[in-house]
């Protein structure tokens, strides 16, 4: 069975199957409560929309594509720009927007449209190629609407589901549909395969990349990804609570700030709200402050905590030395702490250990002028120039030449990345780690197989 992605820059095909124009658009959805309209028509479905329409932006961009990249093109086109679509969910306030990785990969220039017209050109912040999301920012004068998130713990088969995208460029297209089966997964390309999909009907589109589909009370529960080629109505979406933990980690104050606040979050979708504290790293911040696994935390300074997401947010934006109040429940008792914020720490040397010990690699930067050489979306790398026999990375077939690019969501630009990636407390958890090299102007990817190899942890 060949899946096809609702590709940013896929070429939309001559059958526009789905695509109801009678659907209308979000616009529609502001204007209920005109003179004369009744509430009998302001059913569910309206209401949903309207609730979550300001929260979902459109996304426009060009790149460049080869021939091999385009299967409407021939094998030996030369390269050439073409133009594509795709859609975005308000995640802050600040700006910061979730969409699909494959949206804004390789766009040089991403153009964001609010649901009131408004234009922006966004910065791609952070990216999860294996999961397909990546976080855009933009620089809004003012606070956005934010999606009003659920969980996809208790999704049932045949409920109401409801689509918001970039359909084909036609802004605010609405679609519904009922969840047609749970837990699917798709294999798109060698490259890229997705676990656990929601399967809908409701007719999804090239352009709905990365908008959400949203259940009857207007809350997200994941984020359309992918339709089936040549089929009806056979659509898939990311469950939003694996979407809410990979947006945690694109969003941590660790990746973006360069700050460390040390929890380690449990996975507990569909749970009490809060964050679960799953362990703490050792003398941390979160070790200084008393936390300890098991505790939820509620609330960070004034701002509720649903999710590990909402914990990282309010971290986002202060700095080392900050103390931010806390509010956890800790046997069925609000307990009031404080956490300091430091500096993430940086362990050069001790990541050049770690590369040999645990994946059997000597590890040399590459300058950002010979990385220039391979043309790559990622934006820099380590050079491996020796592999341990026996190690992981031998009995994944890496060689010398080879160039360390990313280690599951996270890239490889220098060996404080690589020390950061393999000092987690929960680097179990994340096997087999998926990993990405250059060779030969290719990306190629393997898995590691690396927790029962590591010797250190942080110090």
């Amino acid at each position: 069975m060949r899946i096809s992605f609702l590709r940013l820059l896929a070429r939309p095909t001559q059958a526009m199957r789905c695509l109801c124009v009678a659907v209308g658009c979000l616009a529609l959805a502001g204007s209920v409560r005109a003179a004369g309209v009744s509430e009998e028509r302001r059913t569910p479905i309206v209401r949903a929309i309207a609730g979550a329409k300001d929260s979902i932006v459109n996304i426009r961009g060009q790149k460049t594509i080869s021939g091999a990249d385009d299967p409407a093109a021939a094998a030996h086109d030369t390269p050439h720009k073409v133009n594509g679509m795709g859609t975005g969910i308000v995640i802050d306030e600040r700006g910061y927007i979730l969409t699909n990785f494959h949206v804004v990969e390789g766009v040089q220039k991403i153009d964001v449209t609010l649901s009131d017209g408004r234009q922006f050109t966004a910065e791609r912040v952070s990216t999860d190629p294996a999961a397909d999301l990546a976080v855009i920012k933009i620089a809004a004068p003012s606070k956005l609407a934010v999606i009003p998130v659920g969980t996809s713990s208790d999704l049932m088969l045949g409920e109401t589901v409801i689509a918001i995208g970039n359909a084909y460029g036609y802004e605010n297209t609405v679609t519904r549909g009922i969840v047609s089966a749970l837990h699917r997964s798709v294999q798109v390309s060698d490259a890229q395969g997705y676990d656990d999909l929601i399967q809908v009907d409701a007719p999804i589109n090239p352009g709905n990349s990365g908008g959400p589909l949203l259940n009857i009370d207007g809350q997200m529960i994941g984020v359309n990804v992918a339709v089936r080629a040549g089929a009806q109505c056979i659509g898939f979406a990311i469950p939003v609570d694996k979407a809410m933990s990979s947006a945690a980690r694109l969003m941590s104050v660790e990746r973006l700030d360069n700050n460390w606040h040390g929890v380690v979050a449990k996975d507990a979708p569909g749970a009490q709200p809060g964050l679960v504290v799953g362990s703490i790293e050792k003398e941390s911040p979160a070790a200084d402050t008393g936390l300890k696994p098991g505790d939820v935390v509620t609330a960070v300074d004034k701002q509720e905590v649903d999710r590990p997401l909402d914990f990282e947010r309010a971290m986002l934006g202060h700095k080392a030395g900050d103390e931010l109040p806390l509010t956890v429940r800790r046997d069925d008792q609000d307990v009031k702490l404080t956490l300091k914020l430091a500096a993430l720490p940086q362990h050069s040397t001790a990541g050049a250990d770690l590369a040999w010990d645990v994946l059997g690699l000597h590890l040399a930067p590459v300058s950002a002028q010979e990385f220039k050489q391979y043309q790559s979306k990622y934006r820099g790398g380590l050079s491996v120039t020796e592999v341990r026999p026996d190690s992981p990375a031998a009995k994944q077939g890496l060689r010398h030449g080879d160039v360390l690019v990313g280690m599951h969501i996270w890239e490889t630009i220098n060996m404080d990345n690589v020390n950061y990636i393999l000092t987690r407390a929960d680097l179990s958890d994340l096997e087999p780690m998926k990993f990405y090299i250059l060779r030969n102007n290719e990306t190629l990817y393997g898995h590691f197989n690396v927790s029962l190899q590591r010797k250190v942890t942080r110090e």
